[in-house]
């Protein structure tokens, strides 16, 4: 027969010790009263409790050291990311003020030429092409300055929906040679504080890259949502979709799947939006097609009233 363990009413003053842990928890933590005699069988169910405690607390703190590695991780990416693109911008930099300080004379030249050549159909159209040429390449060194330029925003107050519909207006002639229809669904008394210009060039780079997602046609949906964290616009087309590596590398500087794309787009768009202290985000819409959506901080936003 197993003989009852005994618990001094005063264990610590009659042998000068604390109280006896079992598994790192007190005999008193488990109800037991002073002169109480405790049998093995509630001692090992008092083990049992305090193993399934540490258990916890193990698995809280590997949880918690799981967290702070991913944080840390992902802290780390940026920190990478923006080393990376501060390299880039200066060698960019370079190239795009080069190359526009070369575009000017032979823009001038080309002018010269086209007054020469006015009789001269057949020249004319070979000059065009050339001028064609010349105008992709100055998009190009535009948003190559763009990239670079890293200015704070000039905060000014502006409709939103304006500046929408001044970006579609000003593309409607590519619009309508695509096929494309548009809906704009941005409610006109939305006001928003912010870089007018660095906003418009980011919605311009995003219907711009929803037209080229749409080759055959389709819908451009340009939404506007006043959330309780600020304002969010959100430009999605019906084309086919972004893959998980798209999604992934969207808005890295120069990675673009055009044949004949700069990669700097989207890069610009992350950028208006950190300038403004808020994000831009890709997915794929439920129905098809993809959805950018770019959201300010209420701080710098605020509706009409």
């Amino acid at each position: 027969m197993i003989e009852p363990l005994h618990i001094e009413e005063n264990s610590l003053a009659a042998t000068g010790h604390p109280p006896r842990r079992v598994g790192g928890a007190l005999l008193e933590d488990a109800a037991f009263a002073p002169g109480e005699e405790v049998d093995l069988e509630t001692v090992l169910a008092a083990w049992h409790v305090a193993t399934l405690r540490l258990e916890r607390t193990h698995e809280t703190l590997c949880g918690e050291v799981a967290r702070l590695t991913k944080e840390l991780e992902t802290k780390n990416r940026e920190l990478a990311r923006k080393n990376r693109l501060a390299d880039l911008g200066q060698m960019a930099s370079h190239v795009a003020h080069e190359v526009r300080n070369n575009l000017v004379p032979v823009s001038l030249y080309m002018s010269l030429l086209r007054r020469r050549l006015s009789d001269d159909s057949g020249s004319l159209t070979i000059l065009a092409k050339i001028e064609a040429g010349f105008t992709a390449l100055d998009a190009t060194v535009n948003d190559l300055l763009s990239f670079t330029a890293h200015r704070q925003p000039q905060w000014q107050t502006f409709l939103v929906g304006d500046l929408v519909n001044e970006v579609c207006e000003s593309l409607e002639p590519q619009l309508e040679a695509q096929m494309i229809d548009v809906d704009i669904d941005v409610p006109p008394n939305t006001l928003l504080t912010a870089d007018r210009e660095m906003i418009r060039r980011a919605i311009m780079n995003l219907v711009l890259n929803a037209i080229d997602a749409m080759r055959g046609g389709g819908q451009l949906v340009i939404t506007s949502y006043d959330g309780p964290r600020g304002f969010e616009l959100e430009v999605a087309d019906s084309g086919p979709g972004l893959t998980e590596e798209q999604k992934r590398k969207a808005f890295e500087p120069f990675y673009s799947t055009k044949q004949n794309g700069t990669g700097l787009g989207l890069a610009i768009v992350y950028h208006v939006a950190e300038a403004h202290g808020g994000t831009v985000t890709a997915m794929n819409c439920p129905e098809g097609g993809a959805a950018f959506t770019i959201k300010i901080p209420r701080r710098s936003m605020r509706a009409a009233a």
